[in-house]
């Protein structure tokens, strides 16, 4: 028997693990080695700083396990308000959590062609570089793929939270806003590849300031206290 509060706070905890590890492996890993437009700077990065590649891999799964978990505890907390609204929100995340998983695998793949000496039987040196660089790049675009259903859980958590009022209803808002601006980001990327503006650099910020916000939220604060078999 666990109560709101403290099952609020093992999500935040755990919300704050996927945003370590995803922070870490965005920014500190993928960001540092992807060079745009360079595939043979981005796999001669990849070659040398293989330890920092795998740990990003790592740090990635890790993040997805965290999500899945966090999902699942906020499941708990908000199936009292809606069991259906609350099983959508975690049948997305299942589904994201699966997508990403695979889609990592296109990430690897990018490092397997070109330290597994099998695959230069078949292909010169710079033909191993170009498909690095293309799974790699496939990756990137796998990411947005699965935006679709990241996104898609931002709504129902939004509205859950809006309608019980368990944790500030402007939090709701802005996962709802959230869940819009990465549908639209998702949408432009393939229909309008290359686009850019204020506007759509910008669109996932609702997304990231309600998922914050609510992260603070639950750690410190957590939920409204009720009890929960």
């Amino acid at each position: 028997m666990y109560s709101n509060k403290t099952l609020g706070r093992l999500a935040g905890l755990f919300f704050l693990v996927l945003a370590v590890t995803g922070i870490f492996a965005e920014f500190f890993v993928r960001q540092k080695l992807f060079v745009p437009g360079d595939f043979s700077a981005t796999t001669e990065n990849i070659i040398n700083n293989q330890w920092l590649f795998r740990l990003g891999f790592i740090s990635d799964l890790i993040m997805s396990t965290a999500f899945f978990v966090y999902a699942f505890i906020l499941y708990v907390i908000f199936k009292n308000v809606s069991k259906s609204v609350s099983l959508f929100m975690l049948l997305c995340v299942v589904i994201s959590v699966a997508m990403y998983c695979q889609n990592m695998l296109n990430q690897f793949s990018a490092l397997e062609f070109l330290i597994n000496t099998e695959y230069s039987v078949a292909f010169n040196n710079e033909q191993l570089k170009s498909l690095s660089s293309y799974y790699f790049n496939i990756h990137g675009h796998g990411y947005l793929v699965n935006q679709i259903f990241y996104g898609l859980y931002l709504f129902p958590l939004g509205y859950m939270i809006f309608k019980s009022g368990l944790v500030p209803k402007i939090i709701g808002v802005f996962l709802i806003l959230g869940c819009i601006g990465d549908l639209i980001d998702f949408v432009v990327h393939f229909l309008y590849p290359g686009t850019h503006s204020v506007l759509l650099n910008n669109i996932t910020i609702p997304a990231d300031i309600g998922e914050i916000s609510l992260c603070l939220w639950l750690i410190i604060m957590g939920v409204k206290n009720k009890t929960i078999q």
